[in-house]
Formats: C-alpha cells, sequence, structure tokens
C-alpha cells in the first residue's frame, strides 16, 4: 500500500479541502505526506503586475509573490500534524506547474499523487483541470483524484472552520521556533514580533473565531440534539479560559520584554497555551463537526458557512486587511521546518 503521498496545493480554497481529504487518507493507510507549492517565476520577467508590486511596494510583493508558499505549506502542515500525519513540505519556482509536481514526486521518493479535480464539467479535460490532467498523462507515479464538484454548503463550513484552525496552529508554531533559539541562550526574538503575534492571536480566535462558534454552530447544534450539550459547554469554558490565557501571555511579553520574565519561562507559557489550544481544536473537529454532521439540516450549514465566509481570517477584509496581511506573512515565514526544501 502506498507509504509517502506528494500533495500538491494551491492559493485556492479547493486545496483546503484537498489538504483535509489528503490527511484523512494518509491516516488510514498510515502514510506520510510531502506537501508541494509549484510558485510562478515572477522575478523571470520585467514586465506585468509582479513587478509593479514589487517596485511600488515590496511589503505587498513579499506577502503575495514570496511569502504565500510559506503560508500555504505551513497551515497544511499543521494540518496533518493536528491528526498525527508525519509530514514535510517542498516549493519550487516553475511556470509549468505539472512538470514541477512530477520531479518533486521524484525527488521525494514519493509512491502516490494526491490532487483534486476542479467539479463536474463536460468533458473529463474540464473536469479535472488541465494541471491534473498532464500530471495524469506525464507521471510514471500513481495518481489519485479525488473529485470534487463544487462542495455544499457543509463542506464549505467545516473547511473554513478547520482553515482557521490551521492559521492560529500556524502562528502557534511559528511563535515556538522563534523562541526557541532565545531559550537556548541564541539571538534574541523581535520584540514587536511578539506582540504582533500576540495581537493576531487577539484579534483571531478570541475575538472573532470563538464568538463565530458559539453564535452559529454550537447554537445550531444545540436547537437540533442535547447529546453534545455537556461537551459544548466545556468548550464554551475553554473559549472563556482561552481569553484569559491570552491575557497572561500579553502580560508574560511585556515583562519578557522589559527583561523580567526569561526567555525560556515565556516559552513554557506559549507551549502550555499551544497544548491547550491545539487539544480544544482536536475536541472541535474529532467530537462536534462530526456530531453537526449528523445533526444539522443544509439551511443550517448555509447560515453557518455564510457566516464563517464572510470574515475568514482578519487578513481579509476591514481597514486592518494590510496590516494583518503582512503580519501573518512575517509571522509563518519564520515558520520554516527543518525538513522542507
Amino acid at each position: 500500500m502506498y507509504r509517502h503521498l506528494l500533495v500538491p496545493i494551491d492559493n485556492t480554497d479547493l486545496s483546503t479541502v484537498t489538504v483535509g481529504r489528503a490527511v484523512e487518507f494518509a491516516r488510514t493507510l498510515g502514510a506520510r505526506i510531502t506537501f508541494f507549492h509549484a510558485a510562478a517565476d515572477h522575478a523571470a520577467s520585467l514586465r506585468g503586475d509582479a513587478e509593479i508590486v514589487r517596485l511600488t511596494s515590496p511589503d505587498d510583493y513579499s506577502y503575495n509573490f514570496e511569502g504565500r508558499a510559506h503560508e500555504l505549506l505551513t497551515k497544511a502542515e499543521s494540518a496533518a500534524r493536528a491528526y498525527g500525519v508525519p509530514c514535510a513540505s517542498s516549493t519550487a519556482v516553475s511556470d509549468s506547474p505539472y512538470s514541477a509536481i512530477i520531479d518533486a514526486a521524484r525527488a521525494e521518493g514519493c509512491d502516490l499523487i494526491f490532487m483534486a479535480s476542479h467539479g463536474r464539467r463536460s468533458t473529463l479535460g474540464m473536469m479535472l483541470g488541465s494541471q491534473t490532467l498532464k500530471v495524469l498523462i506525464n507521471s510514471e507515479i500513481p495518481v489519485l483524484v479525488s473529485a470534487m464538484a463544487d462542495p455544499p454548503a457543509p463542506a464549505q463550513a467545516i473547511a473554513t472552520i478547520r482553515d482557521e484552525h490551521r492559521s492560529l496552529a500556524a502562528v502557534l508554531h511559528a511563535w515556538l521556533h522563534a523562541l526557541k533559539p532565545a531559550g537556548d541562550g541564541k539571538a534574541a526574538p523581535d520584540p514587536a514580533l511578539m506582540k504582533a503575534m500576540v495581537h493576531y492571536i487577539q484579534a483571531f480566535p478570541v475575538a472573532l473565531h470563538h464568538p463565530k462558534e458559539e453564535d452559529y454552530l454550537f447554537r445550531k447544534l444545540r436547537e437540533r440534539t442535547a447529546a453534545v450539550n455537556p461537551e459544548l459547554e466545556e468548550l464554551e469554558r475553554q473559549h472563556d479560559r482561552d481569553e484569559q490565557m491570552v491575557a497572561d501571555l500579553a502580560t508574560a511579553v511585556d515583562e519578557y520584554i522589559a527583561g523580567r520574565k526569561s526567555a525560556e519561562t515565556l516559552e513554557k507559557s506559549v507551549a502550555a497555551y499551544a497544548k491547550f489550544m491545539w487539544e480544544h481544536m482536536g475536541r472541535e473537529e474529532g467530537v462536534i463537526l462530526p456530531e453537526a454532521q449528523r445533526y444539522l439540516t443544509d439551511a443550517d450549514w448555509s447560515e453557518i458557512n455564510a457566516a464563517f465566509s464572510e470574515n475568514r481570517d482578519p487578513r481579509f477584509g476591514g481597514e486592518t486587511d494590510a496590516e494583518f496581511r503582512h503580519l501573518f506573512s512575517r509571522i509563518v515565514n519564520l515558520a520554516k521546518p527543518g525538513d522542507s526544501k
């Protein structure tokens, strides 16, 4: 049976669903995953939107054309870690994605390429998408195509909730990564970056994600069944605890910056919070989402999906768009696992 999957991802919503399916498939097989992203060679040309952005707004260029790959791969790896699936990531600059995918599968020693289709269309080529079809035709390595029509509301909502979890997980991994050298007596992390991480967590899970879960997902589930009420009550208590833990982390960062707390002590606090949140998110994904799929109606899911889709992540929309885009890019680009290429 297959032991090592190459999972190509891009910056579309489809990739969020693809990652979830690939992780579930790999977990069933006991396989590991290498996530792969083929980035376009924007630097090869002095023309086009990429060059204009690079010259006029270097920060936007860094986010959209350089940092995006690290963000996508970091979030994908967070999805795999959440389910105990061994993973690594790889990226290549190429204007021929299908060739880059096949080359990466060979180089990584993968025995299966796991890809997505692009919905139900009138012909095979249109259904699969041009790059998927080219991989199928040209690869000597087996290719598994996960059929994906436009996902129904439940799948969209669940994918968005999981993607928001991965955003937070990526930031927490990056934070621990940034603190480790300081804990080992090496270079101290940037104080501004530490405060930025606290700001992101306060503005994302505490102020945005948890309230949406309680107001829509939890409320709808209570309307349909009392079977999971004790679990929902515990998760809401954990949301309250999360708010207090983040406030304590903000104080700890201020004390670290002022020299009243060691990097090692701060790292332990962050690690404790990360463990708490990973267990919390695992509880939601392992217990609540399956029960929601069992009890909620299509109308319920449509309402939940609309609520979560309005503002999937604080990087998008509103007056803080640019701030969060640059902040998230800066954070996740610190998290470059040693086995990534």
